[in-house]
């Protein structure tokens, strides 16, 4: 995991779908997904936030904990959606990075959504390795965390 796929809003890139499906063209087993480098790569600052909020939509942030309304209302609504439907946290990623460094917070990344099976990186938003789970996904497009 590199430091560039951690977005401002705490969303770790490495783990999207869309960044993922990339990674491994998965499109060429009959998906129609669009893909994604990750915000800061292909420079939108947060595709989450970035539209919402004029400090990270022209760059002034880095990461929204630097903001005085650190969690605002816009963060606190998609946190409290990705930790229902995706088993993660960007308010804690954030405090995370705040209080331990990038590099603690990618180390504790790596171990935490690493395939058992091959290493690879699991994805948050089905749960599934999409190296060596692919013929799940392929079953039932929709698939999320064990048919949550």
């Amino acid at each position: 995991m590199e430091e560039k796929l951690i977005a401002p809003c705490g969303m770790n890139c490495s783990l999207c779908i869309s960044y993922q499906f990339m990674q491994n063209d998965l499109n060429k087993h009959g998906f129609h997904r669009q893909y994604c480098p990750g915000c800061i790569p292909r420079e939108k600052n947060c595709t989450h936030m970035g539209h919402k909020c004029v400090l990270l939509g022209k760059g002034k942030l880095r990461f929204c904990y630097e903001c005085a309304d650190f969690p605002c209302r816009m963060l606190k609504s998609l946190d409290k959606r990705y930790r229902t439907k995706y088993h993660m946290s960007m308010i804690e990623n954030l405090e995370f990075i705040r209080d331990n460094g990038m590099k603690k917070f990618l180390e504790k990344e790596e171990a935490k959504w690493r395939c058992p099976k091959c290493g690879a990186v699991i994805c948050c938003h089905n749960g599934l390795c999409l190296d060596c789970s692919i013929d799940m996904l392929l079953q039932d497009k929709k698939y999320r965390w064990g048919g949550e």
